[in-house]
């Protein structure tokens, strides 16, 4: 079997294990931060920052659909990842693992939501905001990989892709993101 053969035989086996009913209790929990305009805080590192990254732009726009040019009102979503000023001088004045978690506390207000994108689970900087947003009441979601790591046990809620290969986990990653944004769409949209 060939490396391409492999990588898509491990993505389908991976795909199949998903947790609709998981997903689905996200799904909810997404749009009743929209009815109740909370904030939602998305973070990762690496590729998963740029998944936050998309994640933040597909809530922002692709979830009105036709609606966007109109008055509808908007979810009110933030990707952490993406001020570069505050994430270097948090990282060099205070610390890398403070980077997400300083900026929660300068944003989040109890019953918000943080989204985690983290393929270990084990990231300090992930595991802080977490903590945090626990801490002060925000409804904490994770998408993750591998075991799920230590985060796993911190988060309210969590999808867990079963592989060890980073690109299975990140591709599903960005394939769950794409499916809640749809699922929110139909919504907003009835």
């Amino acid at each position: 079997m060939s490396a391409q053969d492999d990588y898509l035989k491990e993505l389908r086996k991976a795909m199949d294990e998903l947790d609709s009913d998981e997903l689905n209790k996200i799904i909810d929990i997404l749009k009743k931060a929209y009815d109740g305009n909370n904030s939602i805080f998305i973070i990762g590192n690496g590729g998963s920052a740029s998944t936050a990254s998309h994640f933040a732009c597909d809530l922002g726009k692709g979830a009105l659909g036709n609606l966007y040019n109109s008055d509808k009102k908007r979810f009110k979503v933030y990707s952490l990842t993406d001020n570069c000023s505050s994430i270097t001088a948090i990282g060099n004045d205070i610390s890398y693992d403070d980077v997400f978690f300083q900026q929660l506390k300068n944003l989040a207000s109890k019953n918000d939501i943080l989204i985690s994108f983290t393929a270990s689970g084990n990231s300090p900087n992930i595991l802080k905001a977490i903590d945090f947003a626990n801490s002060i009441g925000l409804i904490s979601i994770g998408f993750l990989g591998f075991n799920g790591g230590k985060a796993a046990d911190k988060l309210l809620h969590k999808i867990i892709i079963k592989s060890y290969n980073y690109g299975i986990v990140e591709d599903l990653h960005l394939v769950l993101e794409h499916i809640i944004t749809q699922c929110l769409k139909e919504k907003l949209n009835e």
